[in-house]
């Protein structure tokens, strides 16, 4: 009788790509953002088949049910065949309000540190005063 493949917690959600390495997905455990059965878990705990986890990444919170298990990464179309997102409607509904309002990233145009060409008229016009002082 074969014994089941062990995979720890902090590689399967490496693997089907949650996180976008295993330190991460590690961190994530030990701050308690990976819950099974409302329970906080460890990075090593072992992972089986049919289990559901609680995962809150930065951009998602996710509830995923364990369908199948990956000992190493694999491209994205692979990945998501060895689980399945059963994350509330409500919940990713909430998530799509929610992105449209925060920060975009992008720098309001003429606000906060030049541009270079805007700072290559400001050291033209800076140096052009000292000259005229002479």
């Amino acid at each position: 009788m074969e014994a089941a493949p062990r995979l720890r917690l902090d590689k399967y959600l490496w693997a089907i790509r949650l996180f976008k390495t295993r330190a991460l997905a590690t961190f994530a455990c030990n701050q308690g953002k990976v819950k099974y059965e409302g329970e906080n878990t460890k990075p090593g705990k072992n992972v089986h088949l049919g289990d559901e986890y609680e995962v809150r990444t930065e951009q998602k919170k996710w509830r995923i049910k364990v369908t199948g298990l990956l000992q190493n990464r694999v491209k994205y179309e692979l990945a998501i065949q060895h689980y399945r997102d059963i994350t509330p409607p409500e919940e990713i509904e909430r998530l799509q309000y929610q992105a449209a309002s925060f920060f975009s990233g992008k720098r309001p145009s003429k606000i906060g540190r030049p541009t270079k060409k805007e700072r290559r008229d400001l050291d033209s016009f800076v140096e052009g005063d000292e000259t005229s002082d002479e």
